[in-house]
């Protein structure tokens, strides 16, 4: 008797586990599958999207490229009057052409429509919206909101973030489920069902580092998760710096600006209005002197004349260049700078992990290491799938019996362990509200589930009694 209650004291925690593995695979399983998917064709497409877009992205003509004032001024008579300039994007190297970025009614957060301009011979190459600070062109900002919100909004980023949030618990679950099962001896006749699961384990193990890579790099965008990981590390101080583009009077901004260059080759005053197109040429060439020197640069306009211009690097590819100065466009001095060579090494690990989940941070090798990941999860989605639909319960009962075994098994463990897992749940919970969330709907159900297997128990055993 006593042996038989030790041995069920032990095996209540991996009777939990295997039900959580359970819940999280069959119910979570689908969100975590799209996500994957479209991530792996987000990280695969950026050549397509090149070919796709040839035509606003290259031109043929060769020479001196004109002021970026004339290639604004193009794109302005191409547009029109209504549009409100946003940015501009420079052509990062010859052959290529310049993005001049406006803003139009009828888009979405962080989208603007861009007009291509051949920066030699000023013609129109085309205008395509596009997304964020990569810059995605419409057929990736397609696949991107799928992987985002599945096009939905906000509401459609509870996916994402549910996705994100178990990616990592049902990844080191399935690695205990492995190393038990391995630890147990278990061996006989081979079937279906066995093999389907050693393929199911042996791609979750050598994959474990990559899948709780892209759930914490994942979480970092997510809405509730995401805002309690900015807040955390902002208390830790691995916050991001930020730009300081409030511009002083003229004394203090040359008494409050650094840097090696800041204060040098100061002009004088002129029109600094967001649609004086010539204020651009001078604040890049700014920038230039003060050691801003990648290709990919944006120039970003102040939205009124108490803020500086904000001239940043945007080559998020190894090694990074992400630096940025905030220039006054009347005095043309920098009032401020953020170098990335500065950034906590938080802030900086922040930086390339997203970049890597992304797909950009190492070129080619990084798209196919993301894509290949993301694929073997879709595979051992598939998998488990497999394996359920296998040994899925032919009668409801059945499904009720196991629920009632969970939990009776759960009733054996020390009350100590109850509270500690209790106090874990709960600050899940609260640090991942969609994770909680979940996991309470998962424990409700199958605490019905166990009920009612024990109340149909308890009749039949009246019955017959």
């Amino acid at each position: 008797m006593n042996e038989s209650r030790s041995t069920g004291a032990a095996r209540w925690g991996y009777t939990l586990l295997l039900r959580l593995h359970f819940y999280a695979g069959l119910l979570v399983g689908p969100f975590i599958f799209v996500a994957a998917l479209s991530g792996a064709l987000f990280a695969l497409t950026p050549q397509i999207e090149s070919w796709l877009y040839h035509t606003e992205l290259t031109t043929e003509f060769t020479g001196d490229a004109h002021p970026l004032a004339d290639q604004i001024g193009a794109a302005r008579s191409h547009i029109g009057n209504d549009a409100a300039l946003a940015a501009v994007r420079p052509a990062p190297e010859a052959g290529q052409t310049t993005r001049v970025m406006f803003v139009v009614e009828g888009l979405q957060p962080y989208e603007h429509q861009a007009v291509f301009v051949d920066p030699v011979s000023l013609a129109i190459r085309g205008d395509l919206v596009v997304y964020g600070t990569s810059g995605t062109l419409p057929f990736r900002i397609w696949i991107d909101y799928v992987h985002r919100h599945l096009h939905l909004g906000e509401v459609g980023r509870y996916y994402s973030e549910l996705a994100a949030s178990w990616l990592w618990l049902v990844a080191l679950g399935g690695l205990f489920l492995w190393w038990r099962h391995r630890s147990a001896g278990r061996s006989g006749k081979d079937t279906d069902r066995s093999t389907l699961r050693k393929w199911h384990s042996r791609i979750g193990v050598v994959l474990l580092m990559a899948f709780l890579f892209f759930s914490v790099t994942g979480l970092t965008w997510s809405k509730w998760a995401g805002a309690n990981i900015a807040e955390l590390r902002a208390q830790l101080d691995w916050g991001t710096p930020g730009l300081n583009t409030q511009i002083a009077d003229s004394a203090a901004a040359q008494a409050h600006s650094h840097g090696e260059h800041a204060g040098h080759g100061t002009a004088m005053p002129m029109a600094t209005g967001r649609d004086n197109a010539a204020t651009y040429d001078a604040v890049l060439e700014r920038a230039r002197a003060a050691g801003i020197d990648a290709g990919m640069v944006e120039i970003k306009p102040s939205a009124d004349a108490t803020r500086a211009w904000v001239v940043r690097e945007i080559d998020r590819s190894w090694p990074t260049q992400v630096d940025m100065v905030a220039v006054d466009p009347k005095s043309m001095t920098v009032t401020d700078r953020v170098d990335f060579e500065t950034f906590p090494i938080a802030a900086k690990l922040t930086r390339w992990g997203i970049d890597a989940h992304m797909g950009i941070l190492f070129g080619m090798a990084n798209q196919l290491f993301v894509a290949a990941c993301a694929l073997g999860l879709c595979v051992m989605i598939a998998l488990g799938y497999r394996m359920w639909w296998q040994k899925r319960p032919t009668r409801g009962a059945s499904n009720h019996r196991s629920a009632q075994r969970v939990w009776t098994e759960l009733l054996k463990a020390p009350p100590l362990a109850m509270l500690a897992m209790a106090i874990v749940a709960v600050g899940v919970g609260w640090f991942a509200p969609v994770m909680g969330v979940s996991l309470g709907v998962f424990l409700v159900v199958d605490g019905l589930l166990a009920f009612r297997s024990y109340k149909q128990s308890e009749q039949a055993t009246s019955e017959y009694s």
